[in-house]
């Protein structure tokens, strides 16, 4: 049982629905053929009691005139008629005299005149004392049965003068024929409903489990599942499932843009403490590398003031040790994105300078530059950091889009805030690459040392923004929006 019970509702619901259908139709056929059958035995006591009635008003005459033939015409015709008109037929009538002995029987061989009733058989027995007692004043039946028979009995009376009784005798084998009829009738009534409500309970059992599997199956899955996926699976109805399937969608998208903000979150502390950690390494290092680049300096100065020339040995070692401080001294410079003092607005024309800076390099790989820029004020904004963020992004995309490729530029004002979009067509991300996009030293800058974006992100965040990259339509795009702030000046 527990097993059952444990079932899917998609197999438990039409299951127990077919259950109840089979039961109820068993039942109420059951009733209507039990109804049946005692309206049927209801009915024969009817015709019986109408008939022994008639036949003892018919058959009060030919008694009286002892004519023995004519009432045995009388009772035979009602045989006969009874047959005809395809009603219930009594087995056997018979009319016996005040002494119980039998005068008249339809089948006198089986029944022979002049033997008392109780003597026929011991079913007989039970009608002698009913007899006995039945009114003679009026019209008066009794009814009776036993194993096999019913019995139905009426004085031939007139005037109070009782002359006999007539006994209307029905074999019980006699209803079985016509309440098969009716039985084969409500079996096959019975068997066309269930071929009719058994299929429609199974596709609405099946269509009512659907949307409770549905959003188990998603409930199963609810940290992967997306806000996305749960519009496929829509209820359009607005009954208890429909509500259901309402409050798991809002709770799914509350879920869904939890995770996104968790992830953002720890994306922006990572990236804080990367930031952080870059920025006290490079003050670290600066020191002793402006002491040694100074020393290298001042070796040079001294050995010029003495008119001391290096061996060419000498000179080339320390110039190779001068390159490479310097590099390590612009390296670290990158890290040290410190806001500025703006000082002053950003111009329409600092976009087509930056147009300008980046056409040779687009026109290096065959680009097409679409370039669109609504800008036609100035905005409160640090002019010399957001161009900065934008030749980032521009040559970003230009080094990352394919030969001939495109690269989209969208520059608009929107909500008191600037927004810049980069889009180019350059091979496709995976999303571990993505979650390290913005990291110093970034594994996939091909040319430089992949702080381009490093330094974007902290420009970003120092001034109030939010940077974000996607793919979409087979582009990697880069968002960014700004908010305007107050005009300051040191």
């Amino acid at each position: 049982m527990k097993r059952i019970l444990d079932l899917s509702y998609r197999t438990k619901i039409p299951l127990w629905g077919s259950l109840l259908i089979i039961l109820a139709t068993l039942v109420v056929s059951g009733s209507l053929m039990f109804k049946a059958y005692d309206d049927m035995r209801e009915d024969l006591f009817v015709r019986s009691s109408g008939l022994a009635y008639r036949l003892a008003e018919s058959l009060f005459q030919p008694l009286m005139e002892d004519d023995t033939w004519q009432a045995f015409e009388i009772i035979s015709k009602a045989l006969d008629v009874a047959n005809t008109r395809d009603i219930l037929q009594p087995n056997t009538i018979l009319i016996i005299d005040n002494e119980l002995k039998v005068m008249i029987a339809t089948d006198p061989m089986l029944i022979p005149r002049g033997t008392r009733v109780d003597q026929l058989t011991p079913e007989y027995g039970v009608l002698v004392e009913q007899i006995q007692k039945l009114d003679v004043s009026g019209r008066t039946t009794y009814e009776t049965q036993d194993k096999k028979n019913y019995y139905v009995t009426a004085p031939v009376v007139n005037e109070g003068y009782r002359l006999g009784t007539v006994i209307v005798v029905n074999a019980k084998d006699s209803l079985w024929p016509r309440f098969v009829r009716i039985a084969s009738h409500g079996a096959l009534t019975g068997l066309l409903v269930l071929a009719i409500l058994l299929p429609a309970n199974w596709y609405w059992g099946m269509r009512l489990s659907r949307p409770l599997v549905l959003i188990t199956e998603r409930m199963t899955t609810l940290s992967s599942a997306t806000a996305e996926e749960m519009k496929n699976v829509s209820y359009p109805y607005h009954d208890e499932v429909g509500q259901l399937f309402e409050a798991y969608q809002h709770m799914q998208i509350e879920q869904s843009n939890k995770q996104a903000l968790e992830k953002q979150v720890v994306h922006s502390e990572r990236l804080a403490a990367v930031g952080h950690l870059a920025a006290g390494v490079a003050h670290e290092i600066n020191n002793p590398l402006g002491g040694m680049l100074t020393a290298i300096d001042t070796l040079r100065s001294v050995g010029s003031k003495n008119n001391r020339a290096f061996d060419s040995q000498t000179a080339k070692t320390i110039s190779l040790i001068e390159r490479g401080l310097t590099q390590i001294k612009e390296t670290v410079s990158a890290l040290l994105v410190e806001a500025r003092v703006r000082t002053r607005d950003l111009e329409p024309q600092d976009f087509e300078d930056i147009r300008s800076l980046v056409v040779p390099q687009a026109q290096s790989k065959q680009l097409l530059l679409d370039w669109r820029s609504s800008l036609a004020r100035s905005l409160p904004l640090q002019a010399n950091q957001v161009r900065q963020i934008l030749i980032n992004l521009l040559l970003n995309a230009i080094h990352a889009a394919n030969l001939r490729g495109t690269v989209i530029c969208v520059i608009e004002e929107r909500n008191q805030k600037l927004h810049l979009q980069v889009e180019n067509d350059g091979k496709q991300l995976s999303s571990e690459q993505m979650s390290h996009l913005f990291e110093p030293f970034s594994p996939l800058s091909k040319t430089g040392h992949g702080l381009g974006l490093w330094v974007t992100y902290q420009i970003v965040q120092q001034l109030g923004g939010d940077i974000r990259v996607e793919q979409h339509n087979g582009n990697i795009v880069f968002s960014v929006s700004l908010p305007f702030v107050e005009n300051t000046t040191a």
